[in-house]
């Protein structure tokens, strides 16, 4: 039931169930469901917060917690979109059963990650997967309050197919100057043409999306690697982490500093640090902020050298012990980092660090 205009509108408690009213197919195994409570009643919470969900799947019910991917601004209904992962039950359970006129219990909505109350500002929105959930919200909301808003948003996926909302936001951004998309995926989709960014989003890549990014309020979600890297990158380019943000969908942020303190380590000029280059016998004191380059050069230890950012691969070695902070642009392979490779144009020795050359 929908209210007349005049009709006193009650807020929604999570005393009532929600109906589910709507499925809509996003991505391989992918699906946006929208819910209504039965009485007509509103929805009140902040863009990019979740609710939980009780299913019932075989075996016993169980309570699974989703980011809200529809706007407050939009108050009768509320969507989660989700995906599935390897082993889900409750996703699964979702996938394949729930259908309009399905009434769930569900609580909340909650969680600290959340545009902030005014909405003013410049954002820098990235995300990987179904991370895209929060940010869509709340691209949403800055979208529908009317105004031309300053949004710089990155979605990564490992196909085009996988693009979450893609058309959605295309929708959007053709309506405003000021939403920017870049779309960064690990391979084409067969028989498909793509034109956009295409590997792991690094540095480079951000420079050229981005260029304000130093400015910018930074949201970001996604697996747990994903945003560790995001972190690094933005360490390395000397962003503000006091205006960096992250959620967590394996653990919700339920205490403010989890949202922007992180147990990275960032390299320090104060701190001090060694390589050693055990084939040649030379080796040089360093701090933590110089590269692996930097005192091979001072040592006299010649090293080829191509780009100087971690992407060409010119200045791989192998490390034999020790451990360096190191922030590439895709210049070396995730096998060869567990081998022991480094670039040493991007890598910072913590400590004592050896290398075979």
């Amino acid at each position: 039931m929908i209210p007349m205009p005049n009709e006193q509108v009650l807020p929604w408690s999570d005393s009532e169930p929600l109906e589910c009213v709507m499925v809509i197919p996003e991505a391989p195994e992918v699906k946006t469901f929208s819910f209504r409570p039965p009485s007509g009643a509103r929805f009140s919470y902040k863009a990019g917060q979740f609710v939980t969900l009780d299913l019932p799947v075989p075996g016993g019910n169980v309570q699974r917690t989703y980011t809200i991917s529809s706007s407050p601004v939009s108050s009768s209904y509320i969507t989660v979109t989700v995906k599935a992962q390897p082993g889900s039950v409750g996703t699964r359970w979702m996938l394949d059963h729930l259908q309009p006129g399905m009434r769930l219990k569900a609580y909340g909505p909650n969680g600290l990650f959340h545009l902030k109350d005014q909405g003013d500002g410049k954002y820098l929105f990235i995300s990987a997967g179904s991370g895209v959930t929060p940010m869509m919200s709340m691209t949403t909301t800055l979208y529908e309050r009317g105004e031309d808003p300053d949004i710089c948003f990155i979605q990564c996926a490992r196909r085009p197919v996988d693009l979450i909302f893609r058309r959605r936001l295309e929708n959007m951004a053709s309506r405003v100057t000021g939403l920017q998309l870049h779309f960064v995926v690990e391979q084409s989709d067969a028989y498909d043409v793509w034109t956009g960014y295409r590997g792991i989003l690094n540095q480079v890549m951000l420079g050229a999306m981005c260029a304000d990014y130093l400015d910018r309020e930074v949201y970001c979600c996604g697996p747990e690697p994903f945003m560790n890297a995001m972190r690094d990158i933005l360490h390395s380019l000397g962003h503000d982490m006091e205006h960096y943000y992250q959620e967590s969908f394996a653990a919700p942020a339920n205490d403010p500093e989890a949202l922007t303190e992180f147990p990275d380590h960032v390299p320090s000029e104060t701190e001090s640090a060694e390589v050693s280059f055990t084939a040649t016998g030379l080796s040089g004191a360093c701090a933590e902020t110089d590269t692996v380059l930097t005192v091979a050069r001072a040592t006299g230890l010649p090293i080829p050298v191509g780009c100087g950012m971690g992407l060409c691969g010119t200045c791989k070695m192998l490390k034999t012990s020790g451990k360096v902070h190191m922030v590439h642009n895709g210049g070396i392979t995730d096998d060869e980092i567990d081998e022991g490779y480094i670039l040493a144009c991007c890598s910072h020795p913590i400590g004592r660090v050896e290398i075979d050359a």
